[in-house]
């Protein structure tokens, strides 16, 4: 059994963090775009990284399982709490326009826990 709680906290974390300091650094995205870009990006990978490993300190055992669940499922997360926000919100988008600028960028969280839960996974077997 894995802790459910646990996996969707964290997955509400993964996208509460990157969005907090999106809308700190909105100033930079009206005055350099591709640097605003660059910055979430890393702030997507680095806040994947850092709550995968923490997810991970309770986890002893089937970590290809939750590095492919915890990856899938917080992207997942991250575009279903970002929709409301880009459909109806104040940043209104077509959707085609939201998945190729924003959405994509959640494909770090697979990204990053799936490679990481088989290397876990082949040094524990």
């Amino acid at each position: 059994m894995f802790p459910l709680g646990r996996l969707l906290g964290f997955g509400f974390l993964s996208w509460l963090a990157p969005f907090a300091v999106s809308v700190c650094l909105f100033p930079i995205r009206q005055s350099n775009r591709p640097l605003f870009e660059s910055l979430m990006a890393a702030v997507v990978a680095l806040s994947g990284a850092a709550l995968f490993s923490l997810y991970l300190r309770r986890i002893d055992r089937g970590f290809r399982r939750q590095g492919v669940l915890a990856g899938c499922l917080w992207c997942a997360m991250n575009i279903a709490f970002d929709l409301p926000m880009f459909s109806f919100g104040p940043m209104q988008m077509p959707l085609a326009r939201y998945l190729a600028d924003i959405g994509a960028a959640h494909l770090a969280f697979p990204a990053i826990c799936i490679p990481v839960e088989w290397l876990l996974e082949s040094k524990t077997a």
